[in-house]
């Protein structure tokens, strides 16, 4: 069975692996404190050019998603999402769990326009009966999207100078960061990203850890964070756990490398179904394909290809994501464009 149902199906990177294996009896403190945690936090510093930045490393993205977005908003505030955004789509109302709404904005292939987010917060605060509705407390955006597109430098600079206008944080999900950096025109750097974002994470999960993503706060984390995580019940005991992986993966610029061949191998793909007379429903430069499908091919892919529906397009097709990973390997991509002839 050939898959190209999402990125996070395989286990971890080789490397990883071994970093694991290599330090597993060697006692260290908990919660975060050990010395694979601090070489970790050093080396994204380094590579952010953020020397003062506060890193914490969080299991799981939707984990991560909520604690950012509960701890730093209000009671009274609410968050403001693309409405195809995960934390609004795909999340199971982990945010909503938290006592806080999500305040969803149209979405331009997955993206928030910068200036209908300017038109949203102009309105609401001329709005007479603002003080009884949800403020609008934080922008979160993805990078990539959940369509696999990228927001360019100006909009992001863009977004970033509304959110400071009104004194809000801007939180960027970097679950896929590592395409969204490797993809042919990308403009956006994590130096960049750490100089326009308040706070954002770097997705490990889902390239080549088994778990685990990078929360960084380029201007410092609020006041006892560490005891907000606690609260949550994000903390880990054994906190090496996510910190042996991520100093694996920004060792040797293992990270980008990984990134890379996750978009190396969807162009491929991309490209093939092309030239079979594919077409698709949004034009993605990273490693997520959304392939307009016939649904008479879709039989066909029964019990040979695992893939994720995404949604109807009319009567006679689906839209279907093919997703592409740090370990999908070149003579997969084949096979599958061999199916797809």
């Amino acid at each position: 069975m050939l898959c190209f149902e999402n990125d996070y199906s395989e286990g971890a990177h080789p490397a990883v692996l071994r970093r694991l294996v290599e330090t597993n009896l060697t006692p260290q403190p908990g919660y975060g404190a050990d010395e694979y945690s601090e070489s970790a936090r050093a080396k994204i510093r380094d590579t952010c050019l953020s020397p003062t930045a506060d890193i914490y490393f969080i299991s799981g993205g939707t984990q991560t998603n909520a604690l950012v977005i509960g701890s730093l908003l209000r009671p009274y505030e609410g968050v403001v999402s693309a409405v195809s955004g995960h934390v609004n789509a795909h999340e199971g109302g982990a945010v909503e769990f938290t006592g806080h709404k999500v305040l969803p904005l149209p979405h331009h292939d997955g993206k928030i326009a910068p200036s209908e987010l300017r038109s949203f917060m102009g309105g609401f605060y001329s709005d007479p009966n603002h003080e009884h509705m949800v403020f609008p407390g934080m922008v979160y955006i993805s990078h990539p999207t959940e369509y696999g597109t990228l927001y360019t430098l100006s909009e992001l600079s863009a977004i970033s100078e509304i959110c400071h206008e009104h004194n809000i944080p801007l939180f960027l999900d970097g679950a896929r960061l590592a395409a969204g950096l490797a993809a042919d025109g990308a403009e956006l750097s994590l130096p960049g990203i750490a100089r326009l974002c308040d706070v954002f994470y770097i997705g490990g999960t889902k390239c080549g850890a088994l778990c685990g993503e990078a929360l960084v706060f380029p201007k410092g984390a609020p006041e006892h964070f560490l005891t907000l995580i606690k609260q949550r019940g994000a903390l880990l005991a054994k906190g090496r756990l996510c910190g042996v992986q991520f100093d694996a993966l920004f060792t040797d610029g293992l990270y980008f490398e990984l990134g890379e061949h996750s978009v190396k191998t969807a162009m491929r793909l991309k490209a093939g179904l092309l030239e079979r007379g594919y077409t698709f429903h949004i034009d993605s430069p990273t490693n997520q394909q959304f392939v307009i499908m016939p649904n008479s091919k879709l039989a066909e892919l029964t019990g040979k290809v695992r893939y994720s529906f995404w949604e109807p397009y009319d009567n006679d097709h689906t839209v279907i994501r093919l997703a592409t990973s740090w370990a999908t390997e070149m003579a997969a991509v084949e096979e599958l464009l061999a199916i797809l002839r």
